[in-house]
């Protein structure tokens, strides 16, 4: 493989790039050659059934979990080995599956842990009220007292806080109802339109699908095809049926 990072038609290097990448957990590889290329202010669908590798994945781009060979670019640079701290600094921000909010603490105390980034706690509330003006209503209210999207809304609100350049969402559905889903997809659209390039892992997909520009399709530890959500959409259900179950995500 060259060195040299993939120009798209528009000439533009996208913002993030896999070539050939292998990972693993311990002596088990989960990933087996993972080619991936996010284009820059894009929404990309990484879907595929529990096991295929989605969420491991995810954690090599967020330096959470090293490759153990391949190549990971960011904005054109290489970065393997390079630490979740560093990434994170470097806008890679991930909103992990379980929500990951703290629930003893209130919405306005969840908010005000951001502003380690050095903005000021009324900056980040500004923000996260105006994008989620439910959070508002809340801010006094003990999160792990909300209901499952009102805690999603704030993890996105807390990862929002630190004006990332690459969001990274696992299984942003998980456990919620379907108007839920949808509304968050809805919001999901909206930090797309402001730039910000976004990467979800979904294993079920139908409502990511209306609001992504490209999807891949994960089985087996790589990714088997890229294209338009249309085209992908045919093959989920045969895949999903034909696709072994279990192992790491």
């Amino acid at each position: 493989m060259s060195g040299e990072p993939t120009v798209d038609a528009g000439g533009e290097v996208p913002l993030i790039e896999l070539r050939d990448v292998r990972a693993a957990y311990g002596r088990i590889e989960v990933l087996h050659g993972v080619d991936l290329v996010v284009p820059e202010g894009s929404v990309f669908a990484l879907l595929g059934p529990n096991g295929a590798g989605k969420s491991t994945t995810l954690k090599v781009i967020s330096g959470q979990l090293h490759a153990t060979a391949g190549s990971i670019r960011l904005g054109g640079h290489r970065v393997n080995g390079v630490s979740a701290e560093d990434l994170a600094r470097a806008g890679v921000c991930t909103i992990p599956e379980g929500r990951g909010v703290f629930a003893n603490l209130t919405v306005r105390e969840n908010l005000q842990m951001m502003t380690f980034t050095g903005s000021s706690l009324r900056h980040v509330e500004e923000k996260a009220y105006a994008r989620f003006p439910r959070l508002k209503e809340r801010r006094g209210q003990l999160a792990g007292t909300m209901s499952g999207g009102e805690q999603q809304m704030l993890s996105l609100a807390r990862g929002l806080a630190t004006d990332p350049a690459l969001l990274l969402l696992d299984e942003l559905s998980m456990g919620l109802a379907p108007l839920v889903v949808e509304e968050l997809y809805g919001i999901v659209a909206g930090i797309a339109a402001e730039g910000v390039s976004i990467l979800v892992v979904e294993q079920f997909a139908r409502t990511v699908l209306g609001v992504a520009d490209l999807a891949g399709l994960m089985l087996h530890g790589r990714v088997q095809r890229v294209g338009s959500p249309a085209e992908l959409e045919a093959e989920l259900s045969s895949a999903y049926l034909g696709a072994e179950t279990g192992g790491p995500r």
